[in-house]
C-alpha cells in the first residue's frame, strides 16, 4: 500500500511543476486518460490468453506497450507532438467495430491532454508504468487508492457532484440487495460509486462463469460530462468490468423525450444520486408530459426512474428536502410516485454528509414499482455521538448507518425528547398533506459557521432551487390562465 501511496503522490507531485496543469480536478483528468490506457494494456495481455482469436481494437504504434513502455522511449517535444497530434487524434476516430473500440473512442472523445511539458509528461508515464494491474495484488492496493482518488473530486470545486461518500453509496445498496441476473443502472452515475457497491455486493453471489457473465451483463451507467466517464469506466474495469457498459450521454439523462423510451429500456435496479439545483441545459424539461415539468432536475430524474424500473423493479436515489415539501408540479410528481410505486422508506440524512460540495438537507428514498404505496415509514439519522458536523477530514463512515440497520429489520415507531425520530403514515394521511413529507425531520438545527466558499455554494445551490420552484410556480400559473 505504501509504495503504491508514494507512486502516486510523486505523480501528483511531477503534476504540480506543470504549467498546463491547474488544480486537482485538471490533475486527476490528466491522470485517468493515462490510468486507461496502462490499465487496458495490462488487461489486453489477459485478454489474449484466453481469448481465442483475440484483436486489440488499438492499432500497433499507438498501444501503451508501444509507446509508452520504455522508460528511455520518446519524451520532450516528440512525446507532446506524438499524444497531441497522433494518439488522440487517432483514438478519437477509432472505427467503432467491437464493444471494446466503441468504449476507447467514447473515453477520448472529449479527454484532454493538459501537461505542456514533454519531460515532465515522460517521468509521470514512467511512475505509471511501476504498477502492475496484473497482480491482483496490485490492483487491489490500488483499487483502494483509486477510491481515495476520486474522492478528492469531493473538493475540487464543481467536480465534487460527481462523488457521494462510500458510506451512502455502501447502504443504499445493501437496503436495494441486487442479485445476479438484475440489471442495475445509475442514470447519472458520476464515478461510478454507486456501481461498484452494486459489483462488490453482487460478486459475492458468483459460483461460475455463468454467474460471471450475469454480473458482466448487468451493470449500466449514464454520464453525461467526460471526466466522470472515463473515471467511471476506469473504477468498472478496476472491478472486474471487462467492457464496461458506461454509456457518455453528452447530451445527458434527461434529453430524451421520456414516452421514446420502450421495454428494452427498462431495468430492475436502480442506484442513484441525481444532480440537483435546475443545472442542465434550458428547454430540457420539454421532454417530459406537461403535468411534470420543472427545471429542477432532481424531480426529472425522480420522473425518469419511475419510467425506467420495470414491474417490482426497485429504487434507492438520494433527493433533496425541497422535492420533499415542495408544492405544485413537485406534489404531482410525489402523488404518482405514491400511486405507481410503493414508497416504503425515507431515511432523512443529516446536513453534513456531502459537505464541503454542498450542505443541503438530503434524504434517502426507497421504492418498488407497480403497486401504490399503502405506508411510509421515514427514519431520521442523528449525527453520531459527539460530532458536531461531517467534513473532508471526519467523513460519514458506513458503522455511522447501524442505527438504521438494526432499525430497518425492526421498524417501530421512535420518540426522542418529545420528537418524531422514526414514524409510519398511511397514504391517506399524506395525501391529507398534500403528499408534504417533510416528516420526522430534525427539531433544531445548530448555528454552524461556514468557510466562505461553502457559503457562497450553499446560497448559489439554493437560489438555483428557488429559481426552479418559482419557474414552476408561474408555469402552474400560466396553465391554469391558458398561457403558453
Amino acid at each position: 500500500m505504501s509504495n503504491l501511496s508514494s507512486i502516486i503522490k510523486t505523480i501528483q507531485n511531477i503534476m504540480r511543476k506543470d504549467s498546463g496543469v491547474d488544480g486537482d480536478a485538471q490533475r486527476i483528468g490528466q491522470l485517468s486518460w493515462m490510468l486507461f490506457l496502462k490499465i487496458f494494456s495490462d488487461s489486453e495481455e489477459n485478454w489474449s490468453f484466453y481469448e481465442e482469436d483475440y484483436e486489440s481494437p488499438i492499432p500497433e504504434e499507438f498501444k501503451w506497450s508501444a509507446w509508452a513502455s520504455d522508460d528511455e522511449g520518446i519524451t520532450g517535444d516528440e512525446l507532446l507532438d506524438f499524444i497531441n497530434n497522433k494518439l488522440f487524434p487517432t483514438l478519437k476516430e477509432l472505427p467503432a467495430e467491437s464493444k471494446r473500440a466503441f468504449m476507447i473512442r467514447s473515453i477520448f472523445e472529449d479527454a484532454i491532454n493538459y501537461m505542456k511539458s514533454g519531460q515532465l509528461l515522460r517521468q509521470v508515464i514512467n511512475k505509471i508504468n511501476e504498477i502492475d494491474f496484473n497482480s491482483s495484488e496490485d490492483r487491489h492496493v490500488f483499487g483502494d487508492i483509486y477510491e481515495q482518488i476520486l474522492k478528492g473530486l469531493q473538493s475540487a470545486g464543481n467536480a465534487g457532484e460527481f462523488y457521494t461518500p462510500r458510506a451512502v453509496t455502501q447502504f443504499m445498496t445493501e437496503m436495494v440487495d441486487p442479485q445476479l441476473g438484475e440489471s442495475v443502472l445509475d442514470p447519472a452515475c458520476g464515478t461510478g460509486g454507486f456501481l461498484a457497491c452494486a459489483v462488490n455486493y453482487m460478486k459475492k453471489q458468483v459460483k461460475n462463469p455463468a454467474d460471471e457473465q450475469k454480473l458482466q451483463s448487468g451493470i449500466i451507467g449514464w454520464e453525461k460530462k467526460q471526466l466522470p466517464h472515463i473515471l467511471c469506466t476506469t473504477n468498472m474495469i478496476l472491478h472486474g468490468l471487462d467492457v464496461p457498459n458506461i454509456q457518455h450521454l453528452i447530451a445527458g439523462s434527461l434529453a430524451k423525450p421520456l414516452n421514446s423510451y420502450t421495454k428494452e429500456d427498462k431495468v430492475d435496479v436502480i442506484l442513484t444520486n441525481p444532480p440537483f439545483g435546475g443545472i442542465e441545459e434550458d428547454g430540457i424539461e420539454n421532454n417530459f408530459p406537461a403535468d411534470v415539468r420543472t427545471k429542477e432536475t432532481a424531480d426529472l430524474f425522480l420522473v425518469l426512474i419511475m419510467k425506467l424500473l420495470k414491474d417490482g423493479g426497485k429504487c434507492a436515489m438520494v433527493l433533496p428536502d425541497g422535492a420533499l415539501f415542495g408544492e405544485g408540479v413537485k406534489t404531482r410528481i410525489k402523488e404518482k410516485l405514491l400511486t405507481e410505486c410503493n414508497l416504503h422508506t425515507i431515511i432523512r440524512l443529516p446536513k453534513s454528509v456531502f459537505a464541503p460540495y454542498t450542505s443541503i438537507n438530503t434524504n434517502l428514498l426507497f421504492f418498488e414499482k407497480g403497486k401504490p404505496t399503502k405506508t411510509t415509514w421515514f427514519y431520521r439519522l442523528d449525527m453520531p455521538e459527539g460530532v458536531k458536523a461531517f467534513n473532508k477530514t471526519n467523513p460519514m463512515m458506513v458503522e455511522h448507518f447501524a442505527p438504521v440497520r438494526e432499525w430497518w429489520n425492526d421498524r417501530h415507531e421512535i420518540q426522542q425528547d418529545g420528537f418524531d425520530k422514526a414514524k409510519q403514515y398511511t397514504f391517506e394521511e399524506l395525501k391529507a398533506r398534500n403528499f408534504n413529507l417533510d416528516l420526522c425531520g430534525y427539531p433544531t438545527i445548530e448555528e454552524e459557521i461556514l468557510e466562505p466558499k461553502e457559503l457562497i455554494d450553499q446560497y448559489q445551490t439554493k437560489r438555483k432551487e428557488l429559481n426552479a420552484n418559482i419557474d414552476s410556480i408561474l408555469a402552474e400559473i400560466n396553465k391554469k390562465l391558458g398561457i403558453d
